[in-house]
C-alpha cells in the first residue's frame, strides 16, 4: 500500500463550513454548557477540524439568565479581575454579576473565554458567540438551527 498517496487535508478560511446554531441554556449547568459551547466555537465536533483555523460554528445562546450552578457556587465562587493599579484586585460572585445589567451575558462570555485558546484565534472565536438573556434573538436572517446541547459529548 502506497502511504505517500494519502495527504492530510487542512481546512482554511475559505473551505471552512460555518453554520449558525442556537443553544437553549435553560436549567443547564454553567461550566458544562460553557465547555460544549467552546467546542462548538472551535469546530471540534466537525470532521475537518483544524487547530489553527476558525472552522467552528457561530453560536447563539438564549435564556442565559436561566443557567444554574451546582452546590453553593452561585454565592461562594469568586471571579477575580485586576485593574492594573496597585491594590486594584477586584472580586465578584456570580450572583452579584447576574444582578448587573447584561450580567448573564457577561457571565457566559467569561466562562466560555476561559475554555478557548489564549491567543488571537481564541479572541476571534469569542466574537462568534452571541448571548441573550431572553428567548428572543436578532439573528433570524441567518436561519440558525436549534440543537440540543445535551446530545453532545
Amino acid at each position: 500500500m502506497d502511504t505517500l498517496s494519502y495527504k492530510t487535508i487542512s481546512a482554511n478560511k475559505e473551505t471552512a463550513t460555518k453554520e449558525w446554531v442556537v443553544v437553549d441554556a435553560t436549567d443547564q449547568v454553567v461550566g458544562r454548557l460553557g465547555a460544549k459551547v467552546a467546542k462548538l466555537l472551535r469546530g471540534k465536533y466537525k470532521p475537518n477540524f483544524t487547530p489553527h483555523v476558525d472552522c467552528g460554528d457561530n453560536v447563539i445562546i438564549i435564556n442565559a439568565d436561566k443557567v444554574k450552578f451546582t452546590g453553593k457556587k452561585m454565592t461562594d465562587k469568586i471571579y477575580l479581575s485586576y485593574t492594573g493599579y496597585p491594590g486594584g484586585q477586584r472580586e465578584i460572585t456570580p450572583a452579584r454579576l447576574m444582578a448587573k445589567p447584561n450580567g448573564a451575558e457577561k457571565l457566559m462570555k467569561r466562562v466560555v473565554k476561559g475554555m478557548l485558546p489564549k491567543n488571537r484565534l481564541g479572541a476571534k472565536l469569542l466574537g462568534n458567540l452571541y448571548v441573550y438573556e431572553g428567548s428572543e434573538h436578532k439573528h433570524e436572517a441567518q436561519t440558525p438551527k436549534v440543537i440540543d446541547i445535551n446530545t453532545l459529548k
